[in-house]
């Protein structure tokens, strides 16, 4: 187990948070959305706060422009909620600033969330990319009515990185390792899927008058696979 370990850190695919928590956007009808803190894409029913994402910066992207996005604090429901203008294709990007975290021994690290979701149907992978908005991202691919993801970071494909893909319908999750390429292997059922990966950047400083020794980026991404 030790020496697992010690693989995943020298690869930068480093363990999330213990809570398992990630910011997700969710589409819930065609214009409308939710962004929730959890370990699935429903709203977290054990406590945890999704005030912990409030000062996420939300915009939607349609045919190449970017417009800010304002949500609402649906308190009962522990999850934000916010309208998608226009129609068709259109993707609802996020940067979520968490501070310095730190676990147990673990070093402390710069913890940032970068959730996407696709509303409408999957576009082009020239089209479904948030571009130099994010560092990290999962783009949706279609192939032959299939989903694949591509993993990519700083422009580049993310290789062998390990992608968790929430499956609908199943309440386990899927682990995919991309190849070269930064490409998932083909999922082909029907419905919402979830899915999210790590980078880490291997670099020290300081925020919000707290050090850290590393910067970890989850890139998180909602899409439906409809046949």
């Amino acid at each position: 187990m030790l020496r697992h370990l010690l693989t995943l850190a020298a690869a930068g695919l480093l363990a999330a948070p213990a809570t398992a928590h990630f910011a997700f956007l969710v589409p819930t009808e065609p214009g409308k959305g939710k962004a929730v803190f959890s370990d699935s894409l429903k709203p977290d029913g054990a406590g945890v706060p999704v005030e912990k994402i409030a000062g996420t910066k939300l915009v939607v992207i349609a045919d190449g422009k970017a417009t800010d996005l304002m949500w609402t604090h649906d308190k009962t429901a522990n999850c934000f909620t916010y309208d998608v203008p226009g129609t068709g294709s259109r993707l609802v990007v996020g940067t979520t600033d968490y501070g310095v975290f730190q676990r147990g021994d673990s070093k402390p690290a710069w913890l940032k969330y970068h959730p996407k979701a696709v509303f409408g149907d999957i576009p082009p992978a020239d089209k479904a990319t948030a571009g130099d908005r994010v560092p990290v991202e999962l783009i949706p691919v279609l192939e032959a009515g299939n989903l694949r993801l591509r993993a990519v970071a700083g422009g580049k494909p993310l290789a062998k990185a390990d992608v968790t893909i929430i499956v609908p319908g199943e309440e386990k999750r899927k682990i995919l390792t991309t190849d070269a390429g930064g490409m998932t292997e083909a999922l082909d059922k029907p419905g919402q899927y979830g899915a999210y990966v790590l980078w880490v950047e291997e670099k020290s400083g300081e925020q919000g008058g707290k050090k850290y020794e590393a910067i970890r980026h989850y890139a998180t991404l909602v899409v439906t696979l409809t046949k």
